[in-house]
Order: structure tokens, then sequence, then C-alpha cells
């Protein structure tokens, strides 16, 4: 039976279809015969116990701005919805924590993926220290001694916002890098969280993996090489895509980490991997679908309604 899917994500005149997830996910939705209707984060409203949003019924189409097409707006409870995609780009911020308790309240009714609890709990910064022994040396503080200590073991360094996205606010420090000391001004006056610092990978010149996990298990992956000139590798900021297959680490990465996801309930995560160190575990709207697929890779948005289908018949 066709599904009733509603799609919570930044309005969709704003994405690029060449890469968006959310947009893959959708395309393969619609092929499958169910129905989607599309609305942003601040429609949400909560009246005790029911989630209201408006929502607009859509239309997708894989054409470059001529990409969807709403039907009339519709108001509704989104318990009468079989599945929810939370699928708003970050900030992580209260915004994005506040739908997250939104949509909690639809716990035993509707299907939300990824589960906003975990989501919630997960900062994608944050969660991944879960797996310290497999991450690069890092350190979570705000404090100029602690950094300064961390600086003087491992020298050069990536300084970058605990609650960043896309690349943003990243930068490498060298061990007699001038600039520290404006650039730990910078972030002291700009992000009141602590931030990440890790030692610095020279090899991500070759490229930080996206490895996709759908329900905990291996889905398919790609190597971004980033630009000349630029340390970041995300492909908004310029990175090129490349097909990859998994190393033997790689493979013990996705063993140790995919437990822990299906677990939570984090149904399709991005984990980023950089010459074989952990350094990211994405669960708000990770991309990398889109690319995999053109690369030849699996279609994973294919794998996942296959997957969400089983589950909704098997209730």
């Amino acid at each position: 039976m066709p599904l009733k899917i509603a799609v919570q994500m930044d309005h969709i005149s704003s994405i690029n279809i060449a890469g968006d997830s959310a947009f893959a996910l959708m395309l393969e939705a619609q092929a499958r015969g169910h129905e989607l209707y599309h609305y942003t984060p601040e429609r949400l409203a909560l009246w005790g116990e029911q989630v209201m949003v408006s929502v607009d019924p859509v239309t997708v189409r894989d054409e470059v701005g001529n990409h969807y097409e709403f039907g009339d707006q519709i108001r509704v409870d989104l318990a009468d919805m079989d599945v929810v995609l939370m699928r708003q780009d970050p900030p992580f911020d209260l915004s994005y924590i506040a739908a997250t308790h939104m949509l909690e309240k639809l716990e035993g009714k509707t299907r939300v993926i990824n589960n906003p609890v975990a989501v919630r709990n997960a900062p994608e910064k944050l969660f991944v220290t879960q797996f310290s022994d497999l991450m690069p040396p890092t350190l979570i503080s705000h404090d100029r001694k602690e950094i300064d200590l961390f600086r003087q073991e491992h020298g050069d360094i990536v300084m970058k916002p605990l609650f960043g996205h896309g690349g943003a606010a990243v930068f490498r420090v060298t061990e007699d890098d001038l600039n520290y000391g404006s650039l730990y001004d910078f972030f002291a006056a700009t992000f009141r969280e602590p931030w990440v610092i890790q030692k610095f990978l020279p090899n991500v010149k070759h490229g930080d993996k996206r490895i996709m996990l759908l329900n905990g298990e291996f889905a398919g992956a790609i190597n971004r090489v980033p630009a000349a000139g630029d340390l970041r590798s995300n492909m908004v900021r310029g990175g090129a895509a490349e097909d990859s297959e998994l190393s033997d680490r790689e493979r013990e990465i996705c063993q140790r980490v995919g437990p822990a996801l299906k677990e939570q309930g984090l149904m399709l995560v991005g984990i980023d991997v950089i010459d074989g160190n952990l350094t990211e575990i994405n669960v708000t709207a990770p991309t990398g679908i889109r690319a995999i697929k053109r690369l030849g890779g699996p279609d994973i948005a294919t794998q996942f309604w296959e997957l969400i289908e089983q589950q909704e018949c098997a209730k």
C-alpha cells in the first residue's frame, strides 16, 4: 500500500538537486507510488500531544529549475502520516533541538527517521567521541591553556566549531602559525560552545571518505578530494567525488559504529574517515546518496525504501 510520507526539510526551492539526499529519497518514494508532503520546520505546531503542520503535497522531477510542483496546502496531524523524514540541514541549534522535541511526540504513532531523540542526543562532533580509539587525537574545549597543551603535543592542528557544518570555519593551524592567537580570539568572540581541536592529518589531501550506513550496515561510499589550495573536502566547498572501495580499516570502523547506530534508531547516517581515522558521524541530513549512485555505486535510496516497506508490512 502507498505510504504517506512527510518530509521536513529546508524549502525545496533552495536545494541543489544534484547532491541533495532528501531529494533522492523523494524521487525514489514517488517512483514507488508513495504520497509525498513537504514542509519546513518553522511550520511545526505542538498542541498538547498533537503535532500539527501545514504541508504541501508535492510532485518532484529530476529537472534543474523545474524540480517540484506543489498541490494545495493542507493542515495535518503528523500522527496521520506513515513516515516523517527529518531532513533539514544544520546548524544544530536550539531551533533544531526544539524540532526534535516536537517530533518526539510522534513516538508510537508515526515513524520518524532519523529517531529525533537520538538525533538530539548525538551532536555530530560529540557523538563520534564514543569511539575515540578510532579517531585522530581530538580535544573538545574552549580553554586556551588546554588548546595550547594539545598544540604543543601534536604540532599542526585543525580547529573547527563544535556545531559547524558544511566545512564552514575549519582552519589548519601549523606549529609556528603566527595567526593562532588571532584565530583563538575570533573563535572566542564567535562561538560560545567548546570547539573541536584535532591533530592535522596530512593525507586529507588524498581524500575524506564519506561512508553511508543504512540501519547500521554499510550501504556505499565516495572519496571526497579537496580542491587545490583548500583544506576542506566538502563537496559544497569544491571537493571532488571519486568512487571508492572500503579498506579493511574502514570496514572495521563500520562494524564498530553500525550496531550503536541501529540500536538508537539512526537509520541513515554518513560517517567521515580520513586516512583510516573516524572524524565525524553525521546523523542530521547526511549527503552522498546521489554522488554514490552517479559514480556507479549502490542505489541507497532504493535500499532505503525497500527496507522501510518491509518494516511497515511486518507491523
